[in-house]
């Protein structure tokens, strides 16, 4: 079964990014093996420091998924710090992380009319950085939020629609790769 680390960029216990996270995870119960992991637990990266447990345990996560999916807030026209920090983290050793070549879905969630869209920009922008490949497809905004979240889940019926079939496209090329071997033309 294919496994996802799904990710949100807040910390805030009722972000709309979050709810967008459980959203995901509840609507694909049963078709994919999701897990989660909390950013926040991580320390401010720092080069000097050995590898905290902390770290070790969010690098294994992304390791053993077969995916990424990372929501992200856009603060101040970027990414929280908080995503930051924890992408510098799995990030090390520089083009050689769990990262590299690591298949990432990326949707963005604002409470204004963009949806995120400079931070979904800078996003792809860090993980270009990381060699990770993201997922190309429309981008998955979130405009809005705060009106489309309700109980901890996104309630906008069209915005979970988009999402959802986004996501279900990254998992059938999950998959699809998944059945190719390695070095094969997968045409």
């Amino acid at each position: 079964m294919t496994t996802l680390l799904c990710i949100s960029g807040s910390l805030r216990a009722a972000s709309t990014s979050r709810a967008v996270v459980s959203t995901i995870c509840a609507r694909l119960e049963g078709q994919v093996s999701t897990m989660r992991f909390d950013i926040g637990s991580l320390p401010h990266y720092n080069a000097d420091l050995p590898s905290p447990e902390t770290v070790d345990a969010f690098k294994e996560a992304i390791e053993t998924a077969d995916g990424l999916v990372m929501v992200t807030p856009e603060y101040n026209y970027g990414i929280p710090g908080v995503l930051k920090n924890a992408i510098d983290w799995a990030s090390r050793p520089a083009y050689a992380s769990v990262l590299k070549h690591k298949p990432v879905f990326v949707a963005s969630v604002s409470g204004g009319a963009l949806g995120g869209v400079r931070a979904q920009a800078h996003l792809k922008y860090v993980l270009n950085g990381t060699l990770a490949r993201v997922f190309t497809w429309q981008e998955v905004v979130v405009p809005h939020a705060a009106a489309k979240v309700a109980d901890g889940f996104l309630v906008d019926e069209a915005t979970e629609a988009f999402l959802l079939e986004g996501i279900q496209a990254f998992i059938r090329s999950l998959e699809a790769e998944s059945r190719t071997p390695i070095g094969a033309d997968p045409a």
